[in-house]
């Protein structure tokens, strides 16, 4: 992103080449840089023979019947076309420019409608700022004096306009990448900062082409010039205690913030952090309290604030001062004591004069010669009042000639001589040597006679060596500033910076650049400006240029003019630009009809919609927005409620005092009509009353006369309705037949309505009783003897059923209830169990002889599976034979079989004779 006066090409103005709209002559809206000017398709570059309001031009006409040959006529579709495709681009460049005009406005006033807030935002503002501070308020006990200087910045940090980049005098919004520096806390837009570094190196390393992009130039702030690394050119973009990057937008918090704790090291260093949540500029004072002692030691140690840890007792400091005689009388102090304030008689360093000087300063020298006799006892000291020994005589020992070739052991008192030879010492001029012979004190000048180059190295000239040639040319290389000629005479090459004054208009377009002639943008104007309310009680600083952008800052004072209206004084507002807000008081003028006071709002300046005004001529205008007049109008009807009775006398309204007379009230009438059951049901209306009338609630003439049925409500079960008309009094007795079912559902019976309706309980249960037997069955499986009769039937079933023994032998009629009841039962007897047990024993019997002959059976398959193994032995036939007894059942089975059927036929004969 670069600095608006830098976009601009080909001229330093800010205007120039920008997309903003300007007022054209006419009524449409022309636009200028990116989205106007003169190009394709827009409305000042309507094509030849167009005009900008889209017609034909009689030139252009002229050139299209020049066109036609004589006689000739164009086509109709021809001429349609034409006038199709004119509509169709009138309708593109209309949409064209009402997108420009609206986006146009919309950054216009974009910066002030998203930074600029209501009432409500400062009450936001004010619960964010309160919420960033409550950690170190809580540390302080709500002390906020050291706030100030913090707080300041977090509330320019909410402030429309009071935030500005100054590299592009630009508003920093809240949705923007920014960057702010440690020394100033000033904040930058995140592009321009960038380029600033990349700016400011490029325009150091640039000034030698020796070592261009190879050291490492620092960069300026461009507010206080606090100087930075290569390596600290911003990158990324932080939130102000840089833990975050890329803080996200929370309308919540101080922008630019995290909502993180500071944690800062607070300056100078204490040791402890931050405690504010992420805030711009400045940390606070530390406010943790430390136990310290003062600066002298000698009082107890108290608790203080961390940021005012160094106090002072007041008792004398008492430490020894430099002079090592006296003491410090001063009270407690921080760092060393100062020089000792008295005044004392001491004497110099050599010791001839006394003279009285401060106390702070013993050692001190005076202007006189040592005087001194040296050891050589022909000289005497030269030195100017001096410590410690003078040392040996400088003219002993061995002394070198004036040429140094030549060394001589001589008496201190004499000279040492010249050598003869020659000086051979270097001249001035680096070059030549002295070719005099050994002498005292300086060389001569060299005289030689060369060839020597100009300092620009254009000419070349013979002349003395001790005489510089400087030539005439005038040297051409820019200087610094790329604008300026060196213009110096035999310029080296090293040009110097230059020297003149820039003077260029800086952005702010109300200063010039005091700065020196440089390559580049100049720095921002330095300049701030007060940008006040109507009154000036209020005001907001911005830096210069910014005053035509900035909104002025709202004002909590009243406004102080006189009324516009007819009221004496004027409702209390707040200072504002441009006319007062329209008067909302009680207008309380007297009317002339009622002579009621008028409660409506004050209405002498009311703004009216103006109607009639100029139509749009074509489709390239753009729609006028809806102009209002201000004019007085006459005060509304009276709306003082005054108590009315409706016409049918139901109610007492309050009407309007305007609108008072005789009204409905929109109710049903509902008075009682002849027919004492029903109501009139006619709008609220005006009945006529006489005066044998005693009851107000009957129907008048006007009232409606009933013509409908009888709609009372019959008894209880009786669906028929009344054969009569609406009536008064009881209805007539139904006599019509009604046809029912019996309790057993199976019989129809045909009983008049009266009976059933006036009938109790018992007596409709002979009604439909059809004197037959019930059909229903009871649970035992047997028929209801009762005759039909509703509910359940009764569990009292007295036939007779067979009951038998366990064991079916003996059997016993008896009644059905008690079979249920569970009160009778049978038992076997004793021949019963006999039978039972001969029966038993029989079975065990069978049991035995089978099992037994199951044993002979697989006796029989051994022996035989035995046999087939061993072989057919027709001599040992005999001796392998076993034999076999038989068993009980084998010998007597014959006898026992005709025994058991006897035994079976004798007990069958007995059960059924013992049955009978």
């Amino acid at each position: 992103m670069e600095a608006s006066w830098r976009q601009v090409a080909g001229g330093r103005g800010r205007a120039r080449g920008r997309g903003t709209a300007a007022p054209s002559s006419g009524n449409g809206v022309h636009l200028r840089g990116a989205g106007g000017g003169r190009e394709k398709g827009s409305v000042g570059a309507a094509g030849p023979g167009l005009s900008p309001g889209g017609a034909a031009t009689p030139a252009a006409a002229g050139s299209s019947a020049r066109r036609c040959p004589a006689g000739s006529e164009a086509p109709q579709t021809s001429v349609a076309g034409a006038e199709l495709m004119s509509q169709k681009k009138f309708e593109e460049i209309k949409k064209a420019n009402q997108a420009a005009a609206k986006k146009i406005v919309e950054e216009h006033f974009s910066s002030s409608s998203e930074e600029e807030g209501d009432e409500d935002f400062e009450g936001k503002r004010g619960k964010i700022v309160a919420n960033t501070f409550i950690t170190y308020t809580t540390q302080t006990d709500g002390d906020v004096r050291e706030l100030e200087r913090t707080k300041q910045y977090v509330n320019e940090a909410f402030q429309a306009g009071a935030m500005t980049c100054l590299i592009c005098i630009a508003s920093v919004k809240r949705n923007q990448a920014v960057w702010s520096c440690s020394g100033c806390f000033c904040i930058f837009h995140m592009p321009c900062i960038q380029k600033w570094a990349k700016d400011s190196q490029f325009l150091v390393s640039s000034l030698t082409d020796d070592d261009f992009g190879k050291r490492d130039y620092p960069w300026p702030c461009p507010k206080c010039r606090f100087e930075y690394k290569r390596s600290d050119t911003p990158s990324r973009y932080y939130c102000y205690c840089g833990k975050v990057e890329d803080p996200p937008l929370d309308p919540w918090l101080v922008p630019h913030s995290c909502g993180q704790v500071c944690e800062r090291d607070f300056k100078p260093s204490c040791g402890h952090k931050c405690l504010l949540l992420c805030h711009p500029g400045p940390c606070p004072p530390c406010p943790k309290m430390v136990t310290t002692t003062c600066y002298c030691k000698k009082a107890k140690p108290i608790p203080r604030r961390c940021s005012a840890k160094e106090w002072s007792c007041q008792l004398p400091c008492g430490r020894k001062l430099l002079c090592g005689q006296h003491k410090c009388e001063n009270p407690c102090h921080a760092g060393s004591c100062p020089p000792c304030p008295r005044v004392s008689r001491q004497k110099c360093v050599c010791g001839k004069r006394v003279a009285e000087r401060s106390c702070a300063s013993p050692l001190w020298h005076c202007d006189q010669v040592c005087g001194k006799t040296l050891p050589c006892g022909n000289h005497t000291c030269e030195q100017v009042c001096h410590v410690g020994a003078c040392g040996d005589c400088p003219r002993s020992g061995k002394r070198f000639c004036p040429c140094q070739k030549s060394k001589f052991s001589l008496p201190c008192t004499e000279d040492v001589p010249t050598c003869g030879d020659s000086c051979d010492k270097v001249l001035e001029c680096g070059i030549h040597r002295c070719s005099q012979r050994c002498h005292r004190g300086p060389c001569e000048t060299c005289r030689q006679e060369v060839e020597k180059h100009c300092r620009c190295g254009k000419h070349t000239k013979r002349m003395p060596c001790h005489k510089p040639y400087l030539c005439e040319t005038k040297c051409v290389k820019m200087r610094d500033c790329q604008k300026h000629q060196c213009r110096r005479k035999c310029c080296p090459g090293n040009c110097p910076p230059c020297d003149q004054n820039c003077g260029r208009t800086l952005g702010c377009r109300n200063h010039k650049c005091p700065s020196v002639c440089h390559r580049g943008s100049c720095y921002p104007c330095p300049e701030t400006v007060d940008v006040k309310c109507n009154c000036g009680n209020t005001k907001v600083t911005v830096p210069c240029g910014r005053e035509r952008t900035t909104r002025p800052p709202k004002c909590k004072e009243q406004c102080s003019r006189p009324p516009t209206c007819h009221h004496t004084s004027q409702e209390k507002h707040r200072c504002h630009f441009g006319s007062c807000p329209p008067c909302h008081q009680p207008c309380q003028k007297v009317l002339e009809k009622c002579g009621h006071l008028c409660p409506a709002p004050c209405h002498d300046q009311a703004l009216i919609k103006q109607t009639g005004r100029h139509q749009p001529t074509g489709p390239w205008e753009q729609p006028s927005e809806p102009a209002f007049i201000q004019t007085a109008l006459p005060c509304p009807p009276c709306q003082v409620p005054i108590p009315m009775e409706c016409l049918g006398k139901h109610e007492v309204s309050p009407l309007p005092c305007h609108a008072v007379g005789p009204y409905s009230c929109k109710r049903a009438c509902g008075r009682t009509l002849t027919c004492q059951n029903h109501t009139c049901m006619k709008e609220c209306h005006k009945v006529t009353e006489t005066d044998s009338c005693t009851d107000k609630k009957k129907a008048g003439p006007e009232c409606l006369h009933c013509e409908e049925g009888c709609s009372k409500s019959r008894p209880s079960g009786c669906p028929h309705p009344c054969v009569l008309p609406c009536h008064p009094g009881e209805c007539p007795p139904c006599v019509q037949m009604l046809r029912i079912k019996c309790h057993c559902k199976i019989t129809s019976l045909y009983v008049e309505c009266r009976k059933i309706t006036t009938a109790d309980v018992n007596e409709k249960n002979l009604l439909s009783c059809c004197k037959n037997q019930c059909p229903k069955e009871l649970p035992c499986g047997h028929r209801c003897k009762e005759m039909c009769h509703p509910g359940e039937c009764p569990f009292n079933c007295n036939q007779k059923v067979k009951l038998r023994c366990p064991c079916k032998r003996i059997k016993k009629e008896v009644q059905c209830n008690k079979v249920r009841e569970n009160q009778i039962s049978i038992e076997c007897d004793t021949t019963c169990k006999e039978m039972k047990q001969k029966a038993s024993e029989l079975k065990e019997a069978e049991a035995k002889a089978a099992l037994e002959e199951e044993k002979r059976r697989q006796q029989a398959e051994l022996e035989a599976f035995e046999n087939r193994l061993k072989g057919r032995r027709k001599k040992n036939r005999k001796r392998d034979e076993v034999a076999v007894e038989l068993t009980l059942w084998q010998k007597y089975k014959y006898y026992l079989f005709p025994l058991c059927a006897i035994v079976v036929v004798v007990f069958a004969w007995y059960i059924a004779n013992a049955v009978d």
